[in-house]
């Protein structure tokens, strides 16, 4: 009996020790399986983020966009944030301004001036070795651009800014100051004023705000002869970029304000106002009636201290003329001119407003290019 006892006793404390295996091998077990289900620690930091390719989303504006706001934001989207020091996006014509992250993956330009009216713009996203470069590293495959066109510019805005730079015979107030810089470019609220009083009707009635008018024209060409820009009176790109900057800078006007009306009024005359008083009056000759000086106002668009005129005379004959003095040109073949005659002061001329050389040469620096004429 004790040996059965002694061989039970034994069975059991085999069966006790392999309880106990099971239970650590099922244990063991479980915590494998927690451990692919859940991941350790070292198996997560092995674990890498997916890479991105480097690619331009969007843009405003779109490719081919017209008629864009000056005032207009300009962004990107990309599809992965960019590394610190990538290439940025560039403006051509350049605008001044820098460009910002607006989030993880949009570029807005804060521009330091609105975009310039009428100008045709290319945004170009540079790609390549050395183009804009994603966090992870990796680079926009290709450059990429998209051109787009500014809105022209507003007139009422022209007008203000050519007025408070002193290019016109009237003033502009304005109520409020634009509240960011690229705001210069749209209409300010505000009210014009003649700057001199007992301006000639001749000169105020052609003036409206917010609509071109000849009172423009020649403020424009005389903008664009104080700043080395062709004379033709249009309000395009490169007069709007100049214009801005002396806005910018308060570069005004540096000479007087100029007008001259001529009267067919017998005897005929020249009169020539200066910041608006009359300073100087002549007799004067215009076209016969076969020739006849039109009536209406038109700018000087060129000028010069000597010259050779000819043309063709009423009666079919031909005429060249050398040595003609103190010449500006107002309309096509007309122009202020010095010429000898016996008299003056009736209709003489082929069309030309003629003035004795002594008179035409005080009259001619009273003329520079933008000058109005008015013939009457």
């Amino acid at each position: 009996m004790a040996a059965h006892a002694q061989s039970h006793s034994h069975r059991g404390r085999w069966i006790s020790f392999g309880l106990a295996l099971a239970v650590v091998a099922a244990l063991a077990t479980a915590g494998v399986l927690a451990a692919r289900s859940h991941g350790s620690p070292s198996a997560l930091a092995s674990v890498k983020p997916k890479v991105v390719p480097l690619e331009v989303i969007g843009t405003n504006p779109v490719a081919n966009a017209t008629d864009v706001p000056s005032s207009a934001a300009l962004t990107v989207d990309l599809s992965a944030p960019l590394a610190s020091g990538s290439a940025l996006p560039v403006l051509t014509p350049p605008v001044p301004g820098t460009w910002s992250a607006v989030s993880t993956t949009e570029l807005q330009f804060q521009s330091a001036s609105p975009l310039v009216p009428g100008q045709h713009e290319t945004l170009t996203m540079p790609g390549g070795p050395n183009g804009m470069l994603s966090d992870q590293g990796q680079r926009l495959a290709a450059t990429d651009t998209v051109s787009f066109t500014v809105a022209p510019g507003s007139t009422l805005r022209l007008q203000q800014l050519l007025a408070q730079l002193g290019y016109l015979p009237v003033d502009f107030t304005p109520a409020t100051q634009p509240t960011s810089p690229q705001q210069e470019a749209d209409p300010q609220q505000g009210t014009f004023a003649w700057r001199w009083p007992n301006l000639p009707a001749s000169l105020t009635s052609l003036w409206s705000a917010g609509t071109a008018n000849v009172i423009t024209q020649g403020a424009v060409m005389q903008f664009e002869a104080q700043n080395g820009l062709a004379t033709d009176g249009v309000a395009g790109p490169e007069v709007w970029t100049a214009l801005l900057k002396a806005a910018s800078t308060g570069t005004a006007d540096p000479q007087p304000y100029d007008y001259v009306l001529v009267s067919k009024t017998l005897p005929e005359n020249v009169t020539v106002y200066k910041d608006g008083a009359p300073v100087y009056n002549t007799p004067a000759n215009t076209g016969v009636p076969a020739a006849a000086t039109p009536d209406g106002t038109w700018p000087v668009y060129l000028r010069y201290q000597v010259t050779t005129m000819s043309g063709t005379n009423p009666d079919g004959s031909h005429y060249v003329d050398p040595g003609i003095p103190w010449v500006s040109y107002f309309n096509g073949g007309d122009a202020l001119h010095g010429f000898i005659r016996p008299g003056y002061g009736y209709p003489q001329s082929d069309g030309c407003v003629e003035m004795p050389p002594a008179n035409a040469a005080v009259v001619w620096p009273l003329t520079p290019i933008g000058t109005l004429v008015t013939v009457q």
